[in-house]
Formats: structure tokens, C-alpha cells, sequence
């Protein structure tokens, strides 16, 4: 049996469960289970109530969608039933660590019209945020059938900018820059490279967190790792 934890947000004492922690080796979880679906008090004293500036923007089918709170780790389901604006088309990307370096997770969903053509997401041990918004971004142009022109968004304005304003010079300098090596070279450059092959992708940036459905979408495939249910 998992030895008993104390969660980091209410105080009490949780048995995570065997078969959560055999999937995630090494990955120790830091809340009980309902402060991380939300329903704790931990959850709540943290995000100090619901954010006012969501309410009353209707989605695409007239229905009220509430700014979602930071961390939300809803499922699939629950992002589809809860949010309705935003882009339908498109490739939407996501990536986190929990905390920061530490376990995290990517997500990479392709839509048409509203409706999922492909999607993929993963884990890793150790990582960071940035590498989780880089790989979730190399799995989202391979969604992509080529030749098939579309935008590819990210909530990561540092990847966005490095792959549209800064990597062009640093593969000029041999994939080297002035002050220090490029930090994530490893996917950085085959991610830069990639786009230089598929020019009718377009990569931009998208506000996280503001109740954009597929954005929404990409975020809980990026924590799936963290649920049990996708």
C-alpha cells in the first residue's frame, strides 16, 4: 500500500492510489483528491473564488462559457460541456510541469470545424514548462497532414517568439548564441526546422485560460497524467 501524504493545500492526510503512482513512477502527488479536481477547501482558498471577467461571453452555440481558474485539471468531457469560444479550426497546443521543474506533461489536439480530427499528449518525470510547450508543439505540426494549411496556437508567447523571431538567427550562427547556449536546443531546432518545411503552417499565440474551448481542450491533455480519467 502507497504510504500516506499530506496534501499541500488543505492539510489532510491522502493515500494516493497504487495503480495512479505504478503509471507515474517516481511522481509524488502533492493535493488530495479534491482539492485537485476542485472541490477541496485548498482549491478554493487558493484561487480566491471565480473570476469575474469570463462571465457573459457566449460560445459559438449562445451559451454562457465562465472563465476557467488556473489549474483547473478538468477531463475531456468537462472541458467540452463547460466552454465554448474561441477558434475552431486549428492545432492547439499545451505543456506544463507540476511544479516547475518537476512532472509534467504536453497535449496537441488538430480541430476542424469544431470537431477533433487528431490528437496526442504524454508524460515526463522531470521536465519543465518550456520543454512541455516545445514537444507539445512538435506533436502538434505532425497532426497536421501535409500541405494542408492551418495555424498551430500556443498560450507560450516564449515559444512562439522563439521559433518566429529567434531561432532564424541562431541556426545562421550555427545554433549558437551570443550570451550562452540556446536552452532546449535539443527541441528547439527540430522544431524550427520542421516549420521551415511546412510553410503553411502558421504558429501564434493564444491567451491561456480564458474559457477558448480547444485551448481549454489542450490543457487537459497536457494534465491528463496527472487524473485518473482522460
Amino acid at each position: 500500500m502507497a504510504e500516506p501524504l499530506t496534501c499541500a493545500d488543505c492539510g489532510a492526510g491522502f493515500t494516493p492510489p497504487a495503480s495512479l503512482l505504478e503509471r507515474y513512477p517516481g511522481w509524488t502527488p502533492r493535493r488530495c483528491r479534491s482539492c485537485h479536481t476542485g472541490s477541496g477547501k485548498g482549491h478554493r482558498a487558493r484561487q480566491g473564488g471565480s473570476r469575474s471577467g469570463g462571465v457573459g461571453r457566449s460560445g459559438g452555440n449562445g451559451r454562457s462559457a465562465r472563465a476557467p481558474s488556473l489549474e483547473e485539471h478538468l477531463t475531456l468531457a468537462q472541458v467540452l460541456e463547460r466552454y465554448h469560444d474561441g477558434p475552431q479550426t486549428g492545432v492547439f497546443t499545451d505543456g506544463s510541469s507540476i511544479p516547475n521543474p518537476g512532472p509534467g506533461g504536453w497535449g496537441a489536439v488538430y480541430v476542424v470545424d469544431g470537431e477533433v480530427v487528431a490528437q496526442d499528449f504524454g508524460y515526463e518525470p522531470q521536465t519543465t514548462n518550456n520543454r512541455m510547450e516545445l514537444t507539445a508543439l512538435l506533436a502538434g505540426v505532425e497532426l497536421v497532414p501535409d500541405g494542408t494549411p492551418t495555424t498551430v496556437y500556443t498560450d507560450s508567447n516564449l515559444a512562439v517568439r522563439t521559433v518566429n523571431e529567434w531561432a532564424a538567427g541562431w541556426a545562421r550562427n550555427g545554433w549558437k548564441r551570443k550570451r550562452g547556449p540556446v536552452e532546449n536546443l535539443d527541441l528547439v531546432r527540430p522544431l524550427y526546422e520542421r516549420l521551415q518545411q511546412r510553410p503553411e503552417l502558421e504558429v501564434v499565440w493564444i491567451k491561456a485560460h480564458t474559457g477558448y474551448r480547444w485551448n481549454e481542450y489542450a490543457d487537459a491533455l497536457a494534465t491528463a497524467w496527472a487524473r485518473e480519467t482522460l
